[in-house]
C-alpha cells in the first residue's frame, strides 16, 4: 500500500481510516487526535483488538470541524465542547453553495449517457 496523502485520499469516501491516515489528511499530529478523543465525547472512532483506531467519515468530518474551530476561529477547547453539546448547527451559506455545486456535478455525471440504465 502506498504511503502519503495521495494514498489516503484514494480511499472511498465511506472507508474507515487509521489514525495515521487521518493525521496525514488533516496535518494534525496523532497525539492531538488522541487528546481530542478524550476531550470531545462526540469523537469516538471504532477501536479494534489491540486498540487500533478506525475513523469513520463522520469522525474525519468532526476532526476537521474541531480543527477549524480551535485553530482558525479562535475557540477554546471548552468553548468547542459547549458548541458540540448544543447540537447540530446550520452549515454556513458558502458550504451550502459548495455542496449544491457538488450535487449538481454528480447529477450531471450520472445523467450522462454511458450506456448504463440507472433508473432501476
Amino acid at each position: 500500500m502506498a504511503d502519503g496523502p495521495a494514498a489516503a485520499s484514494s480511499k472511498a469516501s465511506g472507508a474507515l481510516r487509521t489514525i495515521g491516515e487521518v493525521s496525514r489528511e488533516t496535518g494534525l499530529p496523532q497525539h492531538i487526535l488522541r487528546y481530542w478523543e478524550k476531550r470531545f465525547v462526540q469523537l469516538r472512532p471504532l477501536t479494534r483488538a489491540g486498540g487500533r483506531r478506525y475513523y469513520r467519515a463522520e469522525d474525519v468530518a468532526l476532526v476537521r470541524r474541531i480543527d477549524a474551530a480551535l485553530n482558525r476561529q479562535g475557540y477554546t477547547v471548552r468553548g468547542m465542547q459547549q458548541l458540540l453539546a448544543a447540537g447540530p448547527v446550520e452549515a454556513p451559506a458558502a458550504a451550502n453553495a459548495e455542496l449544491r455545486a457538488i450535487r449538481e456535478a454528480l447529477a450531471a455525471a450520472l445523467s450522462a449517457d454511458d450506456g448504463v440504465d440507472l433508473s432501476a
